[in-house]
């Protein structure tokens, strides 16, 4: 491979412009994920345990008033919210798109004797019966990282699934200094490792796209065999007018925020989060 070719990689990309490869179903790095999500000190794929125990006791706290809940969680992962509504006596439904992490879910609950339905699926291509729940969340900014149709295809489901006076409660990553927020170009040679189990190089940049406040956080892995496989992460950044412009077209009611429920620890928690609570 020449090297004009690898360079020609680090070229910004128009706006929206897919990868060639998706993370989330890929065997190897799923693997790793699961092992991130159940890393109980780091916030990198699902927060630290103290936080969403704190996060989790804030949303049953917001429907005290309901009773018993049919709630339904978006982007489940291994059920680590899930399991946390479970004990508290609600009904719950698991959706995520990675089979490691259902697997673990299922197992999980089985072992703690939790009843929790859990589906292994893309919660953008699932069809979910109208008016059926209480309570949606969608934690952990995986809003923010939708295309712009497919987070209005999402809101339209997620509106449709809910009950009448039902909840939607999710966070957002907040438009404060993104510039801040940009990673800086990082070369990575590994003979094994998160991206791969063989050896790899990984070219990992990211590239602000200010009027639109997406940045893109792109990660170029070249194998031992000079294949290269691209993976792209969009990431959207909220003002709260920009939520409320956001849901209205679907007709959510009663939107109101908080801004102090993570621990101020980095520009990825604290007052950076938006968390937005509304209705049906």
């Amino acid at each position: 491979m020449k090297i004009i070719d690898i360079i020609s990689q680090f070229e910004k990309p128009e706006l929206y412009a897919k990868g060639t490869s998706f993370m989330w179903t890929d065997k190897h790095i799923s693997k790793q994920l699961l092992d991130v999500h159940l890393n109980v000190d780091t916030d990198l794929a699902s927060r630290k345990k103290s936080t969403i125990e704190k996060t989790a006791n804030w949303i049953l706290e917001t429907q005290k008033e309901k009773g018993k809940l049919n709630i339904l969680d978006l982007g489940c992962g291994p059920g680590l919210y899930a399991e946390m509504f479970a004990e508290k006596g609600h009904s719950v439904t698991g959706v995520d798109i990675s089979k490691n992490s259902i697997d673990y879910a299922r197992k999980s609950a089985q072992d703690k004797e939790l009843n929790i339905n859990y589906i292994n699926a893309n919660y953008l291509e699932i069809n979910i019966e109208p008016d059926k729940y209480d309570l949606i969340v969608l934690i952990y900014t995986d809003l923010g990282v939708l295309m712009p149709n497919e987070r209005e295809n999402l809101l339209k489901m997620i509106y449709c699934a809910l009950k009448k006076g039902g909840t939607f409660i999710f966070d957002v990553l907040k438009d404060k200094d993104i510039e801040n927020k940009i990673s800086p170009k990082i070369w990575e040679a590994n003979k094994s490792g998160f991206w791969r189990d063989s050896p790899y190089l990984a070219l990992s940049e990211s590239y602000l796209y200010q009027e639109e406040k997406v940045i893109l956080f792109q990660h170029n892995i070249l194998d031992a065999f000079e294949n290269i496989e691209t993976y792209r992460f969009w990431t959207h950044f909220f003002s709260k007018h920009d939520v409320c412009k956001m849901l209205e077209p679907h007709k959510f009611i009663d939107i109101h925020f908080r801004e102090d429920i993570l621990p101020n620890e980095d520009i990825w928690s604290g007052d950076n989060v938006i968390f937005t609570i509304t209705s049906k």
